[in-house]
């Protein structure tokens, strides 16, 4: 079964649930998942929760206890928010290089799906009629603990976005087109090192040829350790085939320590 996770206490979550139950023939059924309705749709669930959803640690075990089943895949619905109020449509994998304070535990990666983000920011990118900003996000809050693929897709980065319907439909759309191509899809994938926040380099390159990125770690996250570079390439789901560094993004001991493990691991080094 693959996953839809939403939350009530978010309201592009409930906007991208609302365009997934109103466009794609999501039904009820007899089903609950904390207290919730499951909506579910041949192999797709749409599942919510009453909590935030970066706190989720373990979801994929509440799922299989509640439900019986083991996900392939959990999509989070979710939205993003910034101080900056960038109107944007991104999407990451989780998990903390460093303190895990917005969720999930100290320097905990959660499994990552490239091909899955890649077809979601190229069909967010291929959909997008409001002009707003397309992108990547660095791996950055939780859950961290979760040992299925996962992602988040997110609407953001303020209350005036998150209830936009268009902003709705487009990642509900995504979300559905995602889900039923990622499993065929195949690109070579890199670990993305460097950059800020919104990983432009790593989002150009993503869009402009077949490169898909695992885990990015963006350069406020530096020095990275060398052992949580090897974590990254341990939690993504297929193989890794390089590792990506913004060189001017990056702080010097870290892309050095990057070029080292790339060579030490028989693995592309890009350098950009």
């Amino acid at each position: 079964m693959k996953v839809i996770m939403t939350t009530k206490v978010d309201l592009a979550s409930m906007n991208i649930m609302n365009k997934l139950i109103e466009n794609f023939g999501f039904n009820e059924s007899e089903e609950t998942f904390d207290g919730n309705p499951v909506y579910k749709k041949g192999e797709t669930l749409i599942l919510t929760t009453n909590e935030e959803m970066i706190y989720y640690d373990e979801l994929d075990r509440a799922i299989e206890e509640q439900l019986g089943i083991k996900p392939e895949i959990i999509a989070f619905a979710s939205r993003h928010s910034s101080k900056q109020k960038l109107p944007a449509l991104t999407v990451h994998v989780t998990g903390n290089w460093g303190e895990g304070i917005y969720g999930g535990r100290d320097e905990s990666l959660a499994v990552s799906q490239p091909a899955a983000m890649k077809l979601a920011l190229l069909k967010m990118n291929e959909l997008n009629d409001l002009g707003w900003t397309v992108c990547y996000e660095a791996t950055h809050h939780g859950p961290s603990e979760i040992d299925v693929p996962s992602f988040f897709i997110e609407i953001g980065s303020s209350e005036e976005e998150w209830v936009v319907d268009r902003a709705g439909e487009i990642i509900a759309e995504t979300i559905i087109y995602v889900l039923e191509n990622y499993e065929k899809a195949k690109f070579p994938v890199a670990i993305g090192i460097g950059g800020g926040h919104y990983a432009p380099k790593q989002t150009k390159r993503a869009l402009e040829t077949d490169l898909a990125f695992s885990h990015i770690a963006a350069k406020y996250t530096h020095p990275l350790k060398r052992e949580l570079l090897l974590k990254a390439i341990e939690r993504t789901s297929g193989n890794v085939d390089a590792i990506y560094v913004d060189w001017k993004g990056s702080k010097g001991e870290t892309r050095q320590m990057a070029r080292a493990l790339a060579e030490e691991l028989g693995l592309e080094f890009i350098r950009d």
